[in-house]
């Protein structure tokens, strides 16, 4: 009998110890696995996610400032009747970062979110024609969007009695319903006191 009792613990302890072995595999199976899985606040999707999150705030905030003060519209007028370009601009009728005019405010604004920080950005004005046909301006424009860029938008309504913007920001005698105000716009309203509707896109990158 002693000898059978000897027989079952043996039998038995071994099964115990390859219970053990086997739940330590499992274990380390385990572990393996979330190791190899897991997501980490480093990885490199989480970390840009969290990159074009910030710029979107950044892009956001520009546009509701620019808003605010009134230098956003500023800058959708800011036009030359005599060069028909913007104050300053040359040939391309465009701004293209760098040395702003005076009176160009938002791009002073953009300089110091952006430029300094090593974000490129572009700034378009999308506007409405007479027939309802939707065209499109550049304001500023640094180059061709990356993959994670991202955008934010205001929309302003420009009036008919809405003054253009000389070339240090202060209003000019012409509106920008002023035949001699060659205004790159049309009256997209002409029964109306409402010139038309415009929609001011930024998109901003990391260069």
């Amino acid at each position: 009998m002693r000898g059978a009792d000897a027989g079952r613990r043996g039998r038995g302890q071994a099964h115990t110890l390859e219970g053990v072995v086997a739940a330590l595999l499992l274990l380390a199976s385990l572990v393996f696995a979330l190791q190899s899985t897991a997501v980490t606040p480093l990885s490199a999707s989480t970390s840009s996610q969290h990159i074009e999150n910030q710029e979107q705030s950044m892009a956001d905030g520009v546009l509701s400032i620019a808003e605010d003060d009134g230098d956003l519209l500023a800058a959708v007028v800011y036009w030359d009747e005599t060069t028909e370009s913007l104050h300053g601009i040359g040939g391309g009728g465009y701004a293209n970062d760098g040395d702003y005019p005076a009176g160009f405010v938002l791009g002073d604004l953009l300089t110091e979110s952006f430029s300094e920080r090593g974000i490129a950005y572009n700034v378009f004005v999308q506007y409405r024609t007479a027939d309802g046909a939707q065209r499109e301006r550049r304001l500023v424009y640094r180059g061709v969007p990356s993959d994670n860029a991202v955008t934010a938008s205001r929309v302003l309504t420009v009036y008919d009695d809405t003054p253009l913007a000389e070339a240090d920001g202060s209003d000019d005698t012409l509106t920008v319903s002023d035949p001699g105000a060659n205004f790159y716009m049309p009256d997209a309203s002409p029964s109306t006191g409402t010139y038309n509707t415009v929609r001011v896109e930024l998109t901003v990158w990391r260069m």
